[in-house]
């Protein structure tokens, strides 16, 4: 109105400057034709009237200058904002000279055009957003769960539809119901990909997919018949849900092999809600999508199979340790499930000295597990005949049966030198007494050679004594002892001279071959700061090194023998590329007979050192060894005997008191007896009396998973 106004006004203003110009002229001619006004006077009128017209017109030509000018400031004023992108609707700028109209008209349709596709930009910039924030979501989901959920919930906010559901392909070749956005109930029937005569199963949208690896747009599922969609149908008549437009896409991160499908339904408006077929942008973006999820699927899974793999291994290792004896058969078993329990309570603690303790992911809890199911992987290389040693003689076999048999030669040798004595002319009960005395003698120095090697008494200097006493007995070896032997035997026997038979031989006798030689071992390497005396030979056979032992059944080799397990524990479990996640493994399986005192081994590390989990694990190891029923060295303890002999070394601070006075208060020591104990061996046990601050003693005490009696 305000453009229209100034034309009009504009026109009025030059028809007026004209028609007075026009009077001043018309009064100037007629007052010359009838003698008013002479040449002289006509020239004055002739001159005012170019002169006022002059005036006019330029008053005119100001007037509507500045009226154009200011069109032409508001159309610059446009064309800057639209230059710098502000595209918020403005009046249009209207004009009556047409050129200026229709340049404003012009700037009108750019701005709304700019606006448009600016808009669209934006959204589209915000899908491939949306498209990258869930990629990245599902790339860094460690929960399959999670994972799963990332998947519908991304399809549905990226495609706008109103419900996702996934479909994931078991190694039954089904497709099994995994997931959908909506709260109902997960149908429980599967769909095969083949029917029962072998031929594809394509009547199903979603068994098509998978099939065929390709997607499905269905713009009207009521309308569709190249599908079978009864299903969607029933379940939509049965829940009142109305499907119409869907969309099916496959999950293959590999080509030609399909994992899942991804079935998105009911494409939404963005302006009315209403629903309409998915386009050609939403599919393309599903699609995208679905890639990523396949990817992350297939990590996922073949991360968690690699896990199964590792962990089936982990229990391989620790079944065929156990395997390994019949006498530790389980250990390996049982001492994880002990740690767990304790870990777990350790974990739930809110107040007092473990309340800052905590497992809080699932990587920290398959961290601590691994390592106590791999705690005694080293066990591996302990030779059989030592974890078992039963008796003091005890290699592969029990080697009192030679001896017993060198008792047997001197014992017919007694009947013998009675024999003859007698066909010399000896009186017979004269040969009589001597035979029966030294058959006595004998029967009594077996019986006190039989009961050293039980090593169930403590051999003190005198039985020491004897047993020497015994061995200087003597007895003829008329057979080489050098045939039928092994490689390794015969190396070891080629720089001992050989002996013209018979040989006079020692009833017990500590001879060189005995020996075996410290081979180089990698468990030795200093970097692992191992702190054990390491004894000068391998191991040392001799019967009266042996049976002279002072308390137990091993040697000091064969002690160091089963101490170094740990050594090649550690050694391992080094060599090993764990994962980050899993790199406290050699840790939590490694420290188990370290003390608080740092008198343990095979680091001998302080409590400074030793980690929560480390202290739980020396508590379990400890405990599973009280009351294990296999040990050929020992009778399983009773529940109270066991704790009992459990706090000495809580006094001594061989294990930590805190731990255990929450083996305790938790009941996790009766729910593991009631768990592995017999029933007979559960008995009462009152726990006030081991809990709380104790009197720190330093009095040595066997350790029970050392083959002590």
């Amino acid at each position: 109105m305000t453009a229209a106004r100034d034309g009009w006004s504009i026109r009025a203003a030059l028809t007026g400057a004209v028609l007075a110009a026009l009077l001043l002229a018309g009064a100037a001619v007629v007052a010359m034709a009838f003698g008013g006004l002479g040449a002289s006077d006509l020239r004055l009128w002739m001159g005012a009237f170019v002169l006022t017209f002059l005036l006019l017109a330029a008053a005119l030509a100001w007037f509507g200058a500045r009226r154009f000018a200011g069109r032409l400031a508001a159309l610059a004023a446009d064309a800057r904002r639209i230059h710098r992108m502000d595209l918020a609707p403005t009046p249009r700028v209207r004009s009556r000279l047409r050129e200026v109209d229709e340049l404003g008209a012009a700037l009108s349709v750019m701005k709304a055009s700019v606006r448009g596709s600016t808009q669209a930009l934006q959204t589209s910039q915000q899908k491939l957003e949306d498209l990258i924030t869930a990629g990245l979501n599902m790339s860094r989901e460690r929960d399959m769960m999670g994972l799963l959920e990332q998947m519908i919930w991304g399809a549905r906010q990226l495609t706008q539809c109103d419900a996702v559901t996934l479909y994931i392909v078991t190694e039954q070749r089904t497709l099994r119901f995994a997931l959908r956005t909506r709260d109902d109930q997960l149908p429980v029937a599967e769909i095969p990909l083949h029917d029962p005569d072998g031929r594809e199963n394509t009547q199903f949208v979603s068994a098509f997919v998978a099939l065929r690896n390709q997607a499905v747009v269905i713009d009207d599922v009521y309308r569709e018949d190249r599908f079978d969609l009864s299903g969607t149908r029933g379940f939509d008549a049965t829940s009142g849900y109305r499907t119409v437009s869907m969309l099916a896409l496959p999950l293959a991160p590999r080509e030609g092999e399909v994992i899942g499908v991804l079935q998105l339904m009911n494409a939404l408006d963005p302006a009315t809600g209403e629903v309409v077929p998915f386009d050609a942008e939403s599919v393309r973006l599903a699609s995208a999508l679905a890639a990523q999820a396949a990817v992350s699927l297939d990590n996922h899974q073949l991360v968690q199979a690699q896990q199964d793999v590792m962990d089936s291994m982990v229990r391989l290792i620790a079944g065929a340790i156990d395997a390994k004896s019949p006498y530790t058969g389980g250990h390996c078993e049982r001492v994880p499930a002990l740690a767990i329990m304790l870990a777990e309570e350790a974990t739930a603690a809110k107040e007092g000295p473990l309340a800052s303790f905590g497992f809080h992911t699932p990587e920290e809890w398959r961290e601590f597990q691994v390592g106590a199911w791999l705690h005694d992987c080293g066990k591996m290389t302990t030779p059989e005949y030592v974890v078992d040693k039963a008796t003091k003689l005890e290699t592969i076999y029990d080697r009192i049966h030679e001896i017993r048999t060198r008792f047997e030669v001197l014992w017919r040798d007694a009947e013998i030198d009675a024999l003859q004595a007698r066909l010399a002319g000896e009186d017979e009960a004269s040969a009589m007494r001597r035979r029966n005395t030294r058959q006595a003698r004998l029967q009594e120095d077996f019986a006190f050679l039989a009961e050293c090697n039980l090593g169930a008494e403590y051999m003190a200097q005198d039985r020491v004594a004897r047993l020497r006493q015994i061995a200087e007995q003597t007895w003829w070896r008329h057979f080489d002892d050098r045939l039928g032997i092994s490689h390794g035997a015969q190396a070891r026997l080629h720089a001992i001279p050989g002996q013209a038979l018979p040989v006079r031989e020692k009833l017990l006798d500590d001879k060189p071959e005995h020996i075996v030689e410290r081979p180089p071992s990698a468990a030795m390497d200093p970097r692992f700061g191992f702190k054990l005396d390491v004894p000068e030979h391998l191991y040392n056979h001799g019967e009266l090194y042996n049976l002279s032992v002072s308390r137990g059944t091993l040697t000091p080799e064969e002690r160091y023998k089963i101490n170094e397990h740990i050594m090649q524990t550690i050694a391992m479990l080094d060599a090993m590329p764990f994962p980050k996640n899993l790199r406290r493994v050699p840790e939590y399986a490694g420290t188990h007979h370290e003390t608080l005192t740092g008198k343990g081994y095979p680091r001998r590390l302080d409590a400074s050192q030793l980690s929560v989990p480390a202290r739980i694990m020396a508590v379990a190891d400890i405990f599973e060894a009280l009351t294990a029923a296999d040990r050929p060295y020992k009778k399983s303890k009773t529940l109270s005997e066991a704790i009992a002999i459990l706090y000495g070394f809580k006094q001594r601070r061989h294990i930590d008191g805190d731990v255990f006075d929450l083996f305790l208060t938790s009941g996790v020591y009766r729910r593991y007896a009631e768990r592995f104990l017999a029933p007979e061996l559960i008995d009462e046990v009152d726990i006030a009396g081991y809990l709380g601050p104790t009197n720190w003693t330093t009095r040595r005490q066997p350790d029970p998973r050392e083959g002590e009696a």
